[in-house]
C-alpha cells in the first residue's frame, strides 16, 4: 500500500495572509500525523512566501513520521537542510513569479550542479528525491545522479480536460513508474492529486507515496482535518 505524505505548504499560506500566528503548520502537520499520515512535506521557497524557516525548525523536532523538505538546489537552501537534517530532501524548480510549482526539475540541463548537491546530501545522511516530468531520459539522469527517489510530477495529468489526454498522461506517469522502479529508485508522486484522480494513480503498483497538499487542506477547511486526510487515506489504499 502506498503511504500518503502531507504538504501543510497551504496552511501556511493562510497564515501569511494577514502575516499572523494562526493557521500553524507545526500544529497542522501533528494532527495529520495523528490522523494516519505517513510524512509530513514543506517547501521552504527562496522568497519565502509560506513556510517559514520557523516552521522548518520545529518540525524536524516534532514530526514523528517523517519529514520531507523541498526545496531548490541553492547554496543556501543546501546549508539549512544540513542544519535541519530532514529524512528526505526533494529538490524542486523554483520561480519568484509561479503560484505553485509549475513542472519537474530540468535534471539534463542541471546535471552537474545537481551531483554535487546530491553529494553533500547524502554525506549529510540524508536520502534525496528529485521532482521531474514522467519522461524516461530524464528517470534515466536521475538513476545516473544516484538519487534516492523521483518524485513524479502528476500535474498534466491532473489538469487534463478529455478522457482522452488523461488516458495519454496516465500511462506516461505509469511508464515513467515502472523504469524508475526497475532502475531501483523509490517512486513518489504529486502536483494536483485530488480525491478523484487518485483512483487512476493509485493503480500504479509502483508508486510508494503520495504527496497531497492543497486537496487535502482545501477539503479540511470544510470538513475538518483529521477526517480530509483520513477519508485521502483511505482512497489510496482502495
Amino acid at each position: 500500500m502506498a503511504r500518503v505524505a502531507i504538504n501543510v505548504d497551504h496552511v501556511a499560506t493562510v497564515r501569511q495572509a494577514r502575516l499572523a500566528s494562526e493557521p500553524d503548520p507545526v500544529s497542522a502537520a501533528a494532527l495529520a500525523e495523528l490522523a494516519g499520515a505517513q510524512g509530513i512535506v514543506v517547501h521552504l521557497r527562496e522568497d519565502r512566501r509560506h513556510i517559514q524557516d520557523r516552521d522548518v525548525e520545529i518540525l524536524r523536532r516534532t514530526v514523528k513520521t517523517k519529514l520531507n523538505l523541498e526545496m531548490a538546489a541553492t547554496e543556501e537552501m543546501v546549508k539549512i537542510a544540513l542544519r535541519i537534517r530532514p529524512e528526505v530532501v526533494t529538490l524542486v524548480p523554483e520561480k519568484r513569479q509561479e503560484l505553485t510549482t509549475e513542472g519537474g526539475l530540468d535534471v539534463a540541463l542541471h546535471e552537474q550542479p545537481l551531483k554535487d548537491v546530491i553529494k553533500k546530501l547524502h554525506d549529510g545522511n540524508m536520502a534525496v528525491s528529485l521532482f521531474i516530468n514522467a519522461d524516461s531520459s530524464l528517470i534515466k539522469i536521475a538513476h545516473r545522479l544516484e538519487a534516492d527517489y523521483v518524485e513524479l510530477h502528476t500535474g498534466t495529468f491532473a489538469e487534463a480536460k478529455t478522457f482522452t489526454s488523461r488516458q495519454e498522461e496516465f500511462e506516461r506517469v505509469l511508464m515513467a513508474a515502472k523504469l524508475a522502479n526497475k532502475l531501483g529508485l523509490g517512486v513518489h508522486a504529486g502536483h494536483g492529486v485530488d480525491y478523484r484522480n487518485v483512483l487512476w494513480l493509485r493503480k500504479i503498483s509502483e508508486i510508494e507515496e503520495f504527496s497531497i497538499g492543497h486537496a487535502v487542506i482545501a477539503r479540511a477547511v470544510l470538513t475538518g482535518l483529521e477526517r480530509a486526510v483520513q477519508e485521502m487515506i483511505a482512497l489510496v489504499n482502495g
